[in-house]
Parts: C-alpha cells; sequence; structure tokens
C-alpha cells in the first residue's frame, strides 16, 4: 500500500522537484499578457500567460519589475524568461518571472480591434446615432445573469432612488461559449417589451470572462436595438466592443443604475417647483384675460347702440331745450311787441278820441270829414263813445277863422 501523503507534503514534494527540474530554470516563454494586476503597495505583477490553446499564471516580483522600460497591459504579445515553480498554498504552477521583453500586440486584442475598426467603419459605432437615455422611464428591462451580483446592486440603488419604476429581468449566460447568443436572445425580448430603458450588465471578471461582449453578434444585438441601452461590464477599468456600441457606458452596474433613474425626491421637488410655476402662470395668463376682457367690454360699451341712444336722447333734449327756450324767448317778444303795438293802437284809435268826448260823423257808411262831404237834409249818423246818433243836418255853418 503506498505511503498516505498530506496535500502539504505533496505540494512540497512537487515544489521540490519543479525546483530540482534544470529544465524549468530560465524557460523562456512567448503569449499574450491578460488579467493583468500591479500590486499598489508591494509593486509585484501578477498576469496570465495564455495562446490558442493555453494558459499559465504568471508572478513577476517588484525586484524585476523596477527594471521594465515598458508597461504591460492585456493583450499584449511578451516573451517572458523565468523559472517555473509550483504556489504551494494554492497548489498551482507558475513562472516567477525575471525578464519581460514586449513582442507586439496578441491575437485576442487584435481580434478586438479589428472588430472594433470593422464596427467603426460601417458606422456601428457613431455618437450621433446614440439615442437619448429616458430621465424619468417607467420601466426598465435589465440583461444579465439572474443570479448576478450586478443585479442585485441594481434593483438595490433602484428600489431606493426610483421606487414607483417598473422592472423586468431577462437572464441570460454572461460567460462562457453560449453567452453571446444567449445575450443576444434576451436583449431581443427586452427590446419587444416596452421597457423605457434596457440596462445590459454583468460584474467584474477576467478578460476571458468578458469576451462575449466582445463578440460581433452581441454588438450587432445592442446595435439593432430600438430601446436605449446603457452597459455596465465588468469593472471600472474594463471596456468591451459592446461598450462602444451602446448608447451610454456606466462604469460599474451601480452606476448604470443610477444613470437609468433619477432620484424620486429630486422629482418630487421639481414637480412641486413645476406646479409653482405653473399656478403663477396661470395666474398671470388669467389677470391678462381679465384685463383684456375689461378693455374690450369698455370699447363695446362706448360702441353700443344703448350709449348711442343715449348720446341722441340727449342731444335731442338738450335741443328741445334750446328750441323751447328760443320759443318762449320769441313769444315773450311777441307779446311785449303786441302789448306795445295795442297800446300804441289803442292811443291811435278814434274811439279813444271818442272816448275823450269826440265823435265821428259818418254818411252812409263814410265818414264825414268837411262841408264838403254833407249837405243840408242829409241824414247822419254820430259815433259817440257809448251810443250813436241819427241826425239830420238842417243847415252847414262854415268855419272862418280855422
Amino acid at each position: 500500500m503506498a505511503s498516505v501523503l498530506s496535500v502539504s507534503q505533496l505540494n512540497k514534494y512537487v515544489s521540490f522537484k519543479l525546483s530540482s527540474d534544470i529544465k524549468l530554470k530560465g524557460v523562456a516563454i512567448k503569449g499574450e499578457i491578460s488579467n493583468f494586476v500591479c500590486h499598489f503597495k508591494s509593486g509585484h505583477m501578477y498576469f496570465t500567460l495564455k495562446d490558442s490553446a493555453s494558459q499559465v499564471r504568471a508572478v513577476m516580483f517588484s525586484s524585476n519589475a523596477s527594471r521594465l522600460k515598458f508597461e504591460p497591459e492585456d493583450g499584449m504579445n511578451v516573451l517572458a524568461v523565468g523559472n517555473v515553480e509550483l504556489y504551494e498554498r494554492d497548489g498551482a504552477f507558475q513562472i516567477v518571472v525575471t525578464e519581460l521583453v514586449p513582442m507586439g500586440g496578441g491575437a485576442v486584442s487584435d481580434g478586438i480591434e479589428k472588430l472594433k475598426k470593422k464596427l467603426l467603419d460601417n458606422g456601428i459605432i457613431d455618437e450621433k446615432s446614440k439615442k437619448p437615455i429616458p430621465r424619468v422611464p417607467k420601466k426598465l428591462a435589465i440583461v444579465t445573469s439572474a443570479d448576478a451580483a450586478a443585479l442585485r446592486d441594481i434593483l438595490s440603488i433602484t428600489k431606493r432612488r426610483y421606487p414607483v419604476c417598473d422592472i423586468e429581468i431577462y437572464p441570460a449566460l454572461v460567460q462562457g461559449a453560449s453567452a453571446a447568443d444567449s445575450i443576444c436572445s434576451s436583449l431581443k425580448q427586452a427590446d419587444m417589451s416596452g421597457a423605457d430603458t434596457i440596462i445590459l450588465t454583468r460584474g467584474g471578471g477576467s478578460a476571458e470572462d468578458l469576451m462575449a461582449f466582445n463578440s460581433e453578434s452581441v454588438a450587432m444585438a445592442v446595435h439593432t436595438c430600438k430601446t436605449p441601452v446603457v452597459t455596465a461590464v465588468g469593472h471600472e477599468t474594463d471596456t468591451t466592443i459592446v461598450d462602444y456600441v451602446s448608447d451610454m457606458r456606466a462604469p460599474t452596474p451601480s452606476a448604470a443604475a443610477e444613470l437609468c433613474t433619477p432620484d424620486i425626491s429630486e422629482v418630487i421637488s421639481a414637480i412641486s417647483l413645476l406646479e409653482r410655476r405653473l399656478n403663477k402662470a396661470f395666474e398671470y395668463i388669467l389677470d391678462k384675460k381679465l384685463s383684456a376682457l375689461n378693455e374690450s367690454t369698455s370699447i363695446l360699451k362706448s360702441l353700443s347702440p344703448e350709449r348711442w341712444l343715449e348720446a341722441i336722447d340727449n342731444e335731442l333734449a338738450r335741443r328741445l331745450d334750446r328750441l323751447r327756450y328760443a320759443m318762449e324767448s320769441k313769444l315773450t317778444n311777441a307779446e311785449s311787441r303786441l302789448m306795445k303795438d295795442h297800446a300804441m293802437l289803442t292811443a291811435l284809435s278814434p274811439f279813444g278820441v271818442i272816448d275823450r268826448g269826440y265823435s265821428i260823423t259818418t254818411k252812409d257808411g263814410k265818414v264825414v270829414y268837411g262841408k264838403n262831404d254833407i249837405n243840408a237834409g242829409d241824414s247822419i249818423d254820430i259815433r259817440l263813445s257809448d251810443a250813436v246818433l241819427t241826425a239830420k243836418v238842417n243847415t252847414i255853418n262854415e268855419i272862418k277863422d280855422k
């Protein structure tokens, strides 16, 4: 029966075998850097070297990393020289890199750049075609893994900021070989749901984990959505192809939730402000309308037939007064002249003379003025003030000293 070893004993043995194998000392490996991290305190660099079929972990301690003349990054092709060792705690072998030489971009990185250029040339990546994100959505559609921490973050923030928003979740695989097709299918359903905005998201992961979001099919699915799409894929430092194609990129899922929903307290304040402005505007318009109405009423009154008839009545009354006054004045004058004439006629009347003791003699109705108008024996009438005497002329005696 073989001896029983503990895990630590096994790892120590394998570590010893690796470290004692001279063929694993100073090996030179060509590969593409992925998942690159530089520890901000220690300065140690941790990354993965990969090719189209395999990958291996690598570490470059700060004593060697500080001599580098370039900054390693994901997608960079490099030649790494180092020793193959076992990291006993995890039981994983790795290359402890002592030298690192850049060799240009990697195949994966080149593929992403080619796809990006293709999308740019075809107008798929175009700032002018990006749709605006509704400020106050009624409904959000979220495309992500059903059990993702990113989904919980979005739901928590949305509930706090804008609890009245309707949210629908469209589950999708977000990594692996079937992820791209799954995301495309869920995006299509979300686009037909009537949502105001779609959030396409997943949490952080390695570059390989995010590869579905660098696929052309997902990029085209985002581009063909009629609904605005906000992407929040990986960490703030991760940028994928769909981030260029989408209508807005959020650095994190939490940020996506804040970008897509308003703060309800701000909405209430804005509504209150608008209500006050609306009331003031209404009062201003009402005052203007009332002022215009009063002015129109005044104009109508000034032009109304009733007012015109009233003016005519007043003018007619005024003219009647003037006519009455003129007539009365004429009558008074006429009466005065009549009385004056009457007095004059009375003074000149023969009957007035008679009243003073004189008489009028007539013959055959004609006044007798002198001796030539009468003959002895004629019958005459003598008109006194209160009687008429009929007499016969006996003699006619001429008056010599007249």
